[in-house]
């Protein structure tokens, strides 16, 4: 896989950084790659400031990465998984898959659909480099 990945995480008020955390980590050997491979985490801009989404990026050496909802939206299409309470909430099939392709750019793909614990989601994208020759 060429590019960096850029995680996007919906979760539930109350979930504990740690289910966050490694949720994210699960993603990562879910697609085989290495923690440094991440380079941003993303979710929704009202959800960035959470102390449970501040804290599971601190692990990896982040911060949040705010996505404003008309940026959410405009990913929806490319979204793989569905959920009709986020669609309702939210706009957008998924949060995270829409919060992961918003955050990697405008050509990014999915590397790994929605996942899912308890009281987060996590999907991956992946950013290519838009310096390089392909």
């Amino acid at each position: 896989m060429t590019g960096a990945l850029v995680a996007g995480i919906g979760f539930r008020r109350g979930t504990e950084a740690e289910e966050i955390a490694e949720l994210i980590e699960r993603a990562l050997v879910l697609v085989g790659a290495a923690r440094s491979s991440l380079a941003a985490v993303a979710t929704a801009d009202d959800r960035a400031s959470d102390a449970a989404i501040r804290a599971a990026t601190a692990w990896f050496g982040l911060a949040p990465h705010p996505i404003a909802a008309a940026a959410l939206e405009a990913r929806d299409a490319e979204i793989v998984t569905r959920s009709a309470r986020i669609e309702r909430l939210r706009g957008v099939g998924s949060l995270a898959e829409a919060a992961a392709l918003a955050g990697a750019g405008p050509r990014s793909r999915l590397a790994l659909p929605r996942i899912a614990s308890g009281g987060a989601t996590c999907a991956l994208a992946v950013r290519y480099d838009t310096t390089r020759e392909s």
